[in-house]
């Protein structure tokens, strides 16, 4: 646990715990409003969370080569997490056109 310094500890556990609260605020408001394009946005975010996850759980073990496969996977969580994000902001603009033409 001594790879990081304890402000950058502070910064990674918060960011991923403002993520956490991110995705279930969307959801949230995806069931109260009843867009589901809102719980799809928050589907598109849970593969970038689980690649900072990743690279807190890399971190929090001294950067050990043992688990340098995490690092692998949190590059890969990232690109996956941005095609789903793109995709996910794609279906709210496409709800949002298809909700205004039929009013």
């Amino acid at each position: 646990m001594n790879a990081l310094s304890i402000p950058t500890w502070i910064v990674h556990v918060s960011s991923v715990v403002e993520w956490i609260a991110a995705i279930w605020l969307v959801w949230t408001y995806g069931e109260i409003s009843s867009d589901q394009s809102w719980r799809m946005l928050s589907w598109g975010m849970l593969p970038a969370l689980i690649g900072a996850m990743c690279a807190c759980t890399w971190h929090f073990f001294d950067n050990i080569s043992a688990l340098s496969w995490l690092v692998t996977l949190q590059a890969a969580m990232t690109v996956l997490g941005n095609f789903t994000l793109c995709a996910a902001g794609w279906w709210l603009w496409r709800s949002s056109k298809i909700s205004v033409n039929n009013e």
